[in-house]
């Protein structure tokens, strides 16, 4: 048994007989490092390790942490959440989860050669993306920064209720910023890759993306305002598919925050459009065996072909439901109790490459980036409204790059009207798919 199942599991055991125990352990290693024209800027190289501890009494929650794993903390942290409970608001809803008879997903989350890898390894990668960028273009000026990092941790639950988890996982990041300039005019762009090990990092991608995201936007203008086709990059569409995730959450529903509330059985979005949040994807970079309360992960379908099947709920959202859990916890870390959150929300993929989609639109906007998006989307009325930068699609192509502009609609529009899903499907930092999306009729508005 994992050292972490072990505290965890001893102290879920002191639960008394009036009271539910909840041990929630995590042990993790960062590693930073930045080069700078060659030479390594900074290197960084941290370890963490604490416990949450959630008691429930009746009706009452208490919550307490400790940023230690040693027993005279966990103990402590403990009696202070005991102490905490008696305090707490009385909620119905109050309980931790139980074993549900779903086994876990078998997944290889965790890469020893990631572990055991020297940092001059590390650092190699991180210099060879910088040379690749600087040869990338005459135009590129800078590489801003070239950066490598990684996250390996383990982590370990246990109730009194009788769930018992534990995980080990690990992914790596290579990315680059570039500065490209044409006379007083200078512009940046980003690239990047992910993994589990080193040697799933492609430098030569990453280094070829951020010269393209850099270079191609020389010479933008504010275009003049019009409706029209619009065609989102794999980036924006994770970004997207973030927003439309968060008034999916049953929590979100219950409180009245949801743009989706009452509407499980109708067509939301047309037919093209299939989303699923599925953390037992070995690809995904938030893939889990277990969820934050111990449940195993398992495939949500959210919407089938255009239909509201159903809402994510953790332990706590799907008791106020009356509902089951879907294993749909999350936590940012030991310092926090569980929430409702998806871990990896995808669009199925349709059959047509970026290029093709480029095609079939023939004329419209292909946006790169978008800003504004926390102050310009409203989940629960739905409204839609971001800064963005990209090119024009003239004659299916992509044709002058543009800045300075705004794009606006409704999610419910947007999801209506969903032209073109790609198959371009790419797992990128966070706990969403890219795939290239394609969506008649929004207001662009520039000059």
């Amino acid at each position: 048994m994992p050292e972490v199942l072990e505290l965890a599991t001893a102290l879920a055991g002191r639960a008394g007989a009036d009271e539910q125990v909840e041990a929630y352990v995590a042990r993790v290693r960062r590693t930073s490092i930045r080069v700078f024209q060659g030479d390594v800027e900074s290197l960084s190289s941290a370890d963490s390790a604490g416990i949450g501890v959630r008691v429930v009494r009746g009706a009452r929650v208490g919550f307490a942490w400790a940023g230690s794993i040693a027993e005279p903390a966990a103990l402590q942290a403990l009696e202070d959440a005991r102490d905490n409970a008696s305090y707490a608001t009385e909620d119905p809803a109050a309980g931790l989860a139980e074993p549900d008879g779903i086994g876990p997903a078998a997944l290889a989350l965790w890469r020893e050669e990631l572990a055991a890898c020297p940092s001059g390894s590390k650092i190699a990668l991180a210099l060879d993306l910088e040379r690749r960028v600087r040869a990338g273009d005459a135009r590129i000026r800078q590489v801003v920064s070239s950066d490598y990092s990684d996250t390996l941790g383990e982590s370990a639950i246990a109730t009194s209720t009788g769930v018992s988890a534990s995980s080990r996982r690990g992914t790596c990041l290579l990315h680059a910023s570039a500065l490209a300039g044409e006379g007083a005019e200078t512009r940046t762009g980003s690239g990047y890759s992910v993994g589990r090990s080193l040697e799933d990092l492609d430098a030569e991608r990453a280094a070829r993306h951020a010269v393209e995201r850099a270079t191609r936007l020389l010479g933008a203008r504010k275009p003049t305002s019009r409706r029209l086709p619009v065609v989102f990059d794999p980036r924006v569409t994770a970004t997207l598919l973030g927003i439309i995730a968060g008034p999916l959450s049953g929590d979100e529903v219950a409180k009245g925050r949801s743009l989706f509330a009452g509407r499980v059985g109708e067509q939301v979005a047309c037919g093209e459009i299939t989303l699923v949040d599925d953390p037992t994807e070995i690809a995904a970079l938030g893939a889990a065996s277990f969820d934050a309360e111990g449940i195993a992960c398992r495939h949500n379908r959210l919407i089938d072909h255009g239909r509201l099947l159903g809402y994510l709920y953790d332990n706590h959202a799907a008791r106020v439901a009356g509902a089951r859990s879907t294993a749909s916890a999350v936590r940012g870390s030991y310092r926090t109790t569980p929430r409702v959150g998806a871990r990896a929300v995808a669009l199925e993929p349709g059959a047509l490459g970026p290029e093709a989609i480029l095609a079939e639109v023939g004329c419209g906007l292909f946006v790169q980036s978008v800003s504004g998006v926390h102050s310009g989307v409203n989940a629960v009325s739905g409204d839609f409204s971001v800064g963005a930068e990209g090119l024009l699609i003239r004659d299916g192509a992509l044709a002058e790059p543009v800045r300075e502009l705004t794009i606006a609609s409704t999610l419910q529009r947007m999801l209506q009207h969903v032209v073109a899903v790609g198959s371009d499907l790419e797992w990128l930092p966070g706990s969403a798919a890219g795939v290239t999306l394609a969506i008649d009729d929004m207001a662009m508005s520039g000059i």
